[in-house]
């Protein structure tokens, strides 16, 4: 199991790249620790993977196109695949853990397109209304979900048929929640429309390209082949916020992790991250975080690169 005090996106868009994630066996389990990380959320992102989750301790907000869901300690639930969803940390005074079960569908169905993928997989898998399913141990249906969760984490990796037990138990969690999803599940066998969330991957993925240079609405909608209003539209259906404001907190990460990671001068940060002069970067990183630049990069930086 792997411990996580941070997540890494691939180079080029918001898609987290998940290290130990391999074809032949496309699963990781992550002991997230909420509280060691060194903002208070983790950024908008995806994952083609499925994310099954327990909070073992503190309180997480999870955000995605469809709404908010709080989980504090003894609940958990299921991002699903492709999903856009951004987490806020609600707590960092204690422990705050979270464990994470994250694996391709395909390791339940065994293959592309055969019986089992159409009748059991896909039909969860690709629900658009199910972006995120929270369970709680006061319902009994999802409490034994819960602990079904918890207990494929205690299988021990180095014994023989490891992965042979971990998928079926798996697959035994995918079935209990599939039938709990039923009745939200669209029983037409129509493709859902996720032409939205398309669009918004591709403007997402271009900000992250460009963000240190000048980027307007326009330029958004060019890439997205939208009109300008369409663009504003479909910022406040996925993400909440305008355009402008994205890009300014994609801005603003850049900044923290090349202020805590990097010995770049303050000017120099805020000209690279397309936040501008000094001062107007002070003031920007400030009204954000709380911080200025050199307050934060002394809190992060070890002594030796204060």
């Amino acid at each position: 199991m792997q411990i996580v005090h941070s997540i890494q996106l691939h180079s080029g868009s918001n898609e987290e790249n998940l290290p130990g994630f391999t074809p032949d066996f496309p699963y990781i389990a992550s002991r997230a620790e909420l509280d060691h990380y060194r903002d208070f959320f983790v950024p908008w992102h995806w994952h083609k993977a499925v994310e099954l989750f327990y909070m073992e301790s503190g309180e997480i907000r999870y955000h995605t196109p469809g709404g908010t869901e709080v989980f504090p300690a003894g609940t958990g639930g299921m991002v699903n695949s492709n999903v856009l969803h951004k987490t806020e940390i609600l707590s960092r005074t204690e422990e705050n853990v979270q464990y994470l079960h994250i694996f391709d569908p395909v390791l339940i169905a065994g293959a592309y397109g055969n019986l089992i993928e159409k009748k059991y997989v896909t039909p969860l898998a690709s629900a658009s209304q199910l972006e995120l399913i929270r369970l709680t141990p006061d319902v009994p249906e999802q409490a034994e979900i819960l602990t079904m969760i918890r207990q494929a984490f205690r299988l021990d990796e180095n014994e023989f048929g490891y992965e042979v037990r971990l998928r079926d138990a798996l697959s035994q969690i995918w079935l209990k929640l599939l039938a709990l999803s039923s009745s939200a599940i669209k029983q037409d066998g129509t493709v859902p429309d996720r032409k939205s969330d398309d669009k918004i991957k591709t403007m997402m993925i271009y900000i992250h390209d460009h963000f240190a240079e000048k980027i307007s609405v326009r330029d958004l909608a060019s890439v997205a082949f939208l009109s300008e209003r369409e663009c504003y539209r479909v910022f406040q259906s996925c993400l909440h916020m305008t355009p402008t404001e994205y890009l300014t907190s994609i801005r603003l990460q850049m900044a923290c992790r090349m202020l805590a990671e990097t010995r770049e001068s303050v000017t120099g940060i805020g000209h690279a991250c397309g936040l501008g002069s000094s001062s107007y970067f002070g003031k920007t990183f400030r009204e954000h975080t709380g911080y200025t630049p050199l307050e934060y990069r002394r809190k992060w930086q070890d002594n030796d690169k204060s």
